[in-house]
């Protein structure tokens, strides 16, 4: 049923939720799991790249996430890198298709519909790029 999970993580709340998805998820048909964390940098004049965590932070979040699932017996491999602010949900889109997933499992902040429409949501987004399921969990 699924074979290949693309789970995007940050560093909200649900995080903890989506690994367990991700996890139950893969558990049931023996697949494997990619965690992938962009690292999101804004630009900013004058100023260049500004990044909203460090390389050591986001790699430290994906390999515990990796080991999480290891630990649990599914197979499980990470991806790190950087992206510019507003452009995560085109990645992970594009990260879905490269690596053939079955689906993408993320996590939602919980912002409200006026929220999200203002601030532009990552989940929103990748679930109307998306060509496969989206699990939004929240």
């Amino acid at each position: 049923m699924y074979e290949k999970l693309l789970v995007a993580i940050d560093h909200s709340k649900a995080t903890e939720k989506v690994l367990a998805a991700a996890r139950d998820l893969a558990a049931l048909s023996g697949g494997e799991v990619w965690v992938l964390h962009l690292r999101e940098r804004e630009v900013m004049p004058r100023a260049g790249l500004i990044d909203s965590e460090s390389g050591d932070e986001a790699q430290a979040q994906v390999d515990a996430a990796v080991d999480e699932l290891t630990k649990a017996g599914v197979k499980a491999h990470g991806v790190m890198r950087s992206t510019i602010y507003g452009y995560a949900a085109r990645e992970i889109v594009d990260d879905a298709k490269n690596l053939d997933v079955s689906a993408i499992v993320m996590g939602s902040r919980g912002r409200g519909d006026l929220a999200g429409l203002v601030l532009g949501s990552t989940a929103h987004k990748v679930i109307h790029l998306a060509d496969r399921p989206v699990l939004v969990v929240r």
